[in-house]
């Protein structure tokens, strides 16, 4: 039997631990995958680009149709509230932690119905753990990752609860003993499962558009930032299944992986089959970042 871990959350005005944290089963959550979440992550016990995710988190809502239940002010108390709590059930101090916090709103309780029910309370739910670094193996060498069609919905932009799509895609990666796969729709690149991807082309750092079919990482303004301190050179536009194939680096950005680089793609060394010098700028880059935050 799996039991989950006595880590302390948050749930509905109340600060509580994962194995005592219920909700209905009329949650639309449960019932309809109804809501929105954001991951942020804490770094020696400091928010990192916390601003960044809560506009975004602010976006989601709005675009769903659900009321934010709290001012980045309050979000940050309940987020600031739980670093502390898990600092404290693990003996140690915050900012001695790196911590990943999740958070997520439902549209609320209410009796099944697609419509969107008015005037109902959003759930609201907050956990953390600890953030688990990419091994030292993986930032050495790379990962590996593969290609697919990428079959999910028209509105990858919201950071929505429904994740299924995103399940099917990262277990075609799992299954074939990669890292991540690699999305395309119509033959232009989108995104990963749970990253956005970049390439390296001519020492220039390439993404993808932000539009409805990418959810925009809170990495793409700060990957821009990086570039321009740096003097790398940076665009976005539409990037083919050809360039991905053919580019000189493949990157991967989430609030997990940081930046990572990609150094075999189907089978097939990407580049020189090695993390690559922008990689390695860039990488650089993020910790200091981290550093100042």
């Amino acid at each position: 039997m799996n039991t989950l871990p006595d880590l302390p959350c948050y749930l509905n005005g109340e600060y509580t631990t994962l194995p005592n944290a219920k909700i209905s089963v009329m949650d639309r959550g449960f019932i309809f995958g109804d809501g929105i979440y954001e991951v942020v992550p804490v770094y020696a016990g400091r928010l990192f680009r916390f601003d960044h995710h809560m506009a975004r988190l602010e976006r989601s809502l709005k675009e769903c149709r659900i009321p934010n239940p709290h001012s980045r002010a309050g979000w940050a108390g309940i987020i600031g509230s739980l670093v502390t709590r898990y600092a404290a059930s693990q003996g140690i101090k915050a900012e001695e932690t790196d911590q990943l916090i999740y958070l997520q709103i439902t549209r609320g309780v209410a009796l099944r119905d697609h419509v969107m029910p008015a005037d109902i309370t959003p759930t609201v739910f907050v956990m953390t753990n600890i953030m688990k670094p990419v091994p030292a193996d993986q930032r050495s060498q790379g990962v590996a990752c593969v290609t697919a069609d990428d079959f999910r919905w028209e509105k990858a932009h919201i950071k929505s609860t429904s994740l299924l799509g995103a399940v099917f895609a990262r277990q075609i990666s799992f299954d074939a003993g990669a890292m991540e796969t690699v999305m395309f729709r119509d033959g232009w690149l989108s995104e990963a499962a749970a990253c956005n991807v970049w390439i390296v082309k001519d020492g220039r750092v390439i993404g993808t558009p932000k539009d409805n079919l990418v959810l925009e990482g809170i990495r793409y303004g700060l990957i821009e930032e990086i570039c321009r301190a740096q003097g790398i050179p940076f665009s976005l536009r539409r990037i083919s299944r050809a360039e991905v194939l053919g580019a000189d680096e493949v990157l991967l950005t989430s609030a997990t992986k940081e930046v990572l680089a990609v150094t075999r793609l189907d089978g097939q060394p990407v580049g020189t089959g090695r993390p690559g010098p922008v990689y390695a700028r860039l990488y650089e880059g993020y910790q200091q970042a981290k550093a100042a935050a």
